[in-house]
């Protein structure tokens, strides 16, 4: 059994299948302890089949519980054996798109303390002792303000998690890394949606799909091609959310975009990375 330890840090259900998946599988698969934090229920999802259009959010909060069955699913599909909802099972609300009234809910992850939720989050990362730590960056991917939140949340629990004047063991985390999609790799995907016809609409500029990350910020690239058809079906797993067809997925806004099983990062801490791949580390223990 491996004793290398990668923990995730994701806002809602369904973002560690579409972003990550392939990158959870393939260290599932090659023994690592993976544990997947999700910060939120996902309650201000939209959700896209109209037999499922009950859910939508109410009061109850319905859609929220709903998702927590597609996470599971999408987590047993992924090899993900330990997840956790920070705090616990709905202690944090999805705050919804920045801006909305939904931001201002007394439980909304975006208006929390972020020292409170790091403290939860710190006592994690002192009981896992994960080597390796992957959230967003600063703009939360594509400015969700719960993706945004998560990542100020991760860095100062990273922090307090080392700080010997906390209780429990003190864990200094060797890597921190953001997601990143290159926005050289948005436009190709771009560029080929482009020239076919299929059940989605065609994404027609960069902004279409991602905020995007430069280039020159990205460092690693996991190449998970071999667990390509274990992201897909965890991502057929969140079915309120993602519409999966073929090699192709949409969200709510119907824009058709390539499930990719290569996936990158950017190194924010750890030691300097060493390429052995065109330009890039292809693996997230690199140096280790």
């Amino acid at each position: 059994m491996s004793d290398r330890r990668l923990m995730m840090v994701h806002a809602h259900p369904d973002d560690e299948s579409i972003v990550t998946g392939a990158t959870l599988a393939k260290y599932a698969a090659e023994g690592a302890h993976v544990t997947l934090v999700t910060c939120t229920l996902g309650e201000e999802g939209e959700v896209i089949p109209p037999e499922l259009a009950h859910l939508t959010s109410d009061r109850e909060d319905t859609l929220g519980r709903y998702r927590i069955g597609e996470l599971d699913r999408a987590c047993t599909v992924l090899g993900v054996r330990d997840h956790r909802f920070l705090g616990g099972t709905g202690r944090y609300r999805d705050s919804g798109m920045m801006g909305g009234a939904t931001n201002e809910h007394p439980k909304a992850f975006w208006g929390v303390e972020v020292e409170e939720a790091a403290r939860l989050l710190a006592e994690v990362i002192r009981q896992v002792r994960p080597q390796v730590l992957v959230t967003y960056d600063e703009h939360g991917g594509y400015g969700h303000p719960d993706h945004i939140q998560a990542h100020r949340v991760t860095r100062r629990a990273m922090l307090m998690a080392g700080e010997r004047s906390v209780p429990g063991t003190p864990w200094k985390v060797d890597k921190l890394y953001a997601i990143a999609q290159p926005i050289s790799r948005i436009e190709a995907s771009i560029a080929r949606l482009n020239e076919e016809v299929g059940p989605f609409t065609p994404p027609r500029q960069v902004t279409d799909i991602a905020r995007g990350t430069p280039d020159s910020l990205v460092t690693t690239r996991i190449d998970a091609t071999e667990y390509w058809a274990a992201k897909a079906l965890a991502m057929r797993a969140h079915a309120t959310q993602i519409t999966v067809d073929g090699e192709r997925f949409a969200l709510s806004n119907d824009i058709a975009q390539e499930i990719d099983a290569v996936e990158y990062y950017t190194l924010l801490m750890g030691p300097p990375p060493r390429p052995d791949t065109d330009r890039y580390e292809s693996d997230l223990f690199a140096g280790l």
